[in-house]
């Protein structure tokens, strides 16, 4: 078994403020924009994504974070909504997710309600996607059994001919069961990590209430956590 590699001395600048800001959200906020223009990864705004199972187990996966407005404070994904992910989300509206960026030394937590998004909104992401993904959106019942790759790949020669072949230039229309999610922002936190895995922690809390199909949030409360 090889030796992990050794700690290096983190960057003076990779820390948290003390005091700690009354809103996380604009430091969050900063993160992220930090990875995608430095182009840490070939998708900087991965994200584990967990659920509840059906007999109330976790269930986690990797999407990609498609937007945010972390003015209100929420995040979005798209995905089919008759999957695994989309069916628990039904039963249990509410997720965590993970964001990390090794080479920053940084790690986001995120837990909140879920809310399907606008479906105004869907269909311009939609729109954007390039054909063969629009495709696969119809071709797939995303997480159902299939009995071979052939026969997936016949599902994707189907969707083509049902949708490229008899308009070409026709844009593929969104399907009804696809379409994205906000994960609104109830409970953060930052993690920054230090030398001697004298890690910064610290954890915000607010509230979160019911206002149509959005939310009205209350103020942030915070502590500092050990690591």
């Amino acid at each position: 078994m090889s030796k992990p590699e050794p700690e290096s001395e983190a960057r003076p600048d990779l820390c948290l403020d003390d005091p700690l800001p009354a809103d996380p959200l604009p430091l969050f906020s900063r993160w992220l924009d930090e990875a995608v223009e430095d182009r840490v990864a070939r998708n900087p705004t991965t994200m584990t994504l967990a659920t509840v199972g059906p007999k109330g187990d976790p269930e986690a996966r990797v999407v990609i974070c498609r937007g945010w407005d972390l003015e209100r404070g929420w995040l979005v994904f798209y995905t089919n909504r008759q999957s695994q992910k989309g069916r628990s989300l039904a039963r249990v509206p509410r997720a965590a997710a993970v964001f990390h960026w090794d080479c920053f030394a940084r790690q986001v937590r995120i837990e909140g309600p879920v809310v399907h998004s606008p479906e105004s909104e869907s269909d311009a992401y939609f729109a954007d996607r390039p054909p063969e993904a629009a495709l696969s959106a119809w071709a797939s019942e995303q997480s159902d059994p299939i009995r071979s790759r052939v026969a997936l790949l016949e599902r994707q020669r189907e969707a083509e001919s049902r949708f490229r072949d008899q308009d070409p230039g026709a844009a593929v229309p969104r399907p009804p069961h696809w379409g994205g999610y906000r994960i609104w922002i109830e409970r953060i936190e930052l993690w920054v990590g230090r030398f001697g895995r004298l890690h910064d922690r610290a954890l915000w809390n607010r509230t979160l209430d019911p206002d149509g199909d959005s939310f009205r949030a209350g103020s942030w409360s915070v502590e500092r956590l050990q690591p």
